[in-house]
């Protein structure tokens, strides 16, 4: 009788895991034609990038569930994503290669905090408005480089952005598709980004805005950017470039695994699953895209009854699949995407009630990173300006005793890469 009773236990929890697996894969699948967009600006083929993000996620799942036993999903993260392309490669003028080879290494120092105490010991030492006034940067990051994608915004003649033209098919296919996109996500749908991606693409092509489709996966591998290029590790951009990629992968990943697994009511799988998030990152620098973090949609994964690593082992198999999908994909039109960068940069800007705006110590450098990084279009520069105004600012009012040694030593590599660049130029 009990062991009966047993089998039927063990039965329904494969049920949830796997209807988890499904709702976790269809909650983050947006991301094959997102996190392509943006490294297409960076300089690698849509369809490569496709391949990349799809291979990225199918692996990082996969060490999830093998490694942790969790139910939970690793995909590129947004925000990590935006400053790979934007800041890493495009900022520093690095190649897509070199990129890569910054991720690998900020990666392998994220593993060095996964096996060691290191990781909490900046996790304590870093003041919470710094690392909460860097998902907001990377908010309003996103939401910028949305508006950018959508045309709602473009570069003015007399100032620095325009509103885009209201009339224009490209304008009232993104607001259109916004507003339906919001509508979904306040009303809970299951799916929501990947049925706004849908019906986006829907209405860009009653425009003619549609892409034209691919021809899916090449099998010529060199036409695949897969190669890190070290050439430029022994420069300071490169190590400047590995420093805020480091320092986002360590306080993301901490901050979204725990908020996970205290959904999941079970901390003890904290360990293995930060230590699979690592390999993951490492993973990805190989095989062509930005770092993985463990997603925050692993939380609908866990709401559907996820349970063990049976949930991550289906929505791996299914991301692998994906990778048939690769020439309608492509016909995913920016109209389609900007959306949801808009919607994502909005969820990450909620992390601004987190920081206590009655102390002025602690207001000022977060402001300043908050407003650097979208102004200055660089997520690395953003970050520069806080850290290095947040010990000017404790010593200035006496408070010096507040300070971290990590803290210190952060502001003074920021400054340094400053008065290094302005001697470079």
């Amino acid at each position: 009788m009990f062991n009966k009773r047993k089998h039927a236990i063990d039965a329904a929890q494969w049920k949830n895991d796997i209807l988890a697996g499904l709702i976790g894969y269809f909650t983050t699948v947006y991301i094959v034609a997102v996190n392509s967009s943006i490294l297409h600006d960076a300089g690698i083929g849509v369809e490569n990038a496709m391949v990349a993000t799809i291979l990225a996620s199918f692996v990082g799942t996969l060490l999830m569930g093998w490694l942790a036993n969790a139910p939970m999903v690793l995909i590129p993260g947004m925000g990590v994503n935006a400053l790979f392309a934007y800041t890493i490669v495009e900022g520093t003028g690095m190649s897509f290669q070199e990129g890569l080879a910054v991720v690998i290494v900020s990666s392998l120092i994220f593993l060095v905090t996964a096996f060691t105490k290191l990781g909490e010991w900046l996790k304590e030492a870093i003041p919470d408005s710094l690392k909460h006034a860097i998902t907001v940067g990377l908010g309003l990051f996103l939401t910028l480089i949305g508006l950018e994608k959508g045309g709602l915004v473009v570069r003015g003649e007399h100032s620095l952005i325009a509103l885009g033209n209201p009339s224009s098919e490209m304008v009232i296919t993104s607001l259109l598709t916004l507003f339906i996109g919001i509508f979904l996500f306040t009303r809970n749908v299951p799916g929501n980004f990947l049925v706004t991606m849908i019906i986006g693409t829907v209405i860009a092509s009653f425009f003619g805005l549609l892409g034209e489709p691919g021809t899916g996966i090449s099998m010529d591998m060199g036409s695949f950017i897969w190669m890190p290029s070290f050439e430029g590790i022994g420069t300071l951009t490169f190590w400047m470039a590995v420093f805020p990629l480091s320092i986002v992968l360590i306080f993301e990943n901490m901050g979204l695994i725990h908020g996970q697994l205290a959904m999941l009511e079970d901390e003890s799988k904290f360990k293995r699953a930060y230590k699979a998030t690592a390999f993951s990152a490492l993973a990805s620098g190989f095989l062509g895209t930005s770092p993985t973090v463990s997603s925050a949609e692993s939380a609908a994964v866990i709401a559907s009854k996820g349970k063990t690593g049976r949930a991550a082992f289906t929505m791996a198999i299914l991301f692998l699949a994906t990778l048939l999908l690769i020439p309608w994909i492509s016909m995913v039109p920016p109209t389609a995407i900007s959306p949801i960068l808009i919607i994502v940069g909005a969820l990450m800007v909620q992390n601004i009630k987190h920081i206590e705006f009655d102390q002025l110590s602690e207001t000022m450098p977060a402001f300043l990173i908050i407003v650097m990084i979208p102004f200055t279009y660089s997520i690395a520069d953003g970050m520069a300006f806080g850290f290095i105004a947040y010990p000017l600012v404790k010593l200035a009012i006496g408070k010096q005793r507040e300070l971290s040694f990590p803290v210190v030593f952060i502001a003074m590599m920021f400054l340094f890469e400053f008065v290094m660049r302005s001697v470079g130029h």
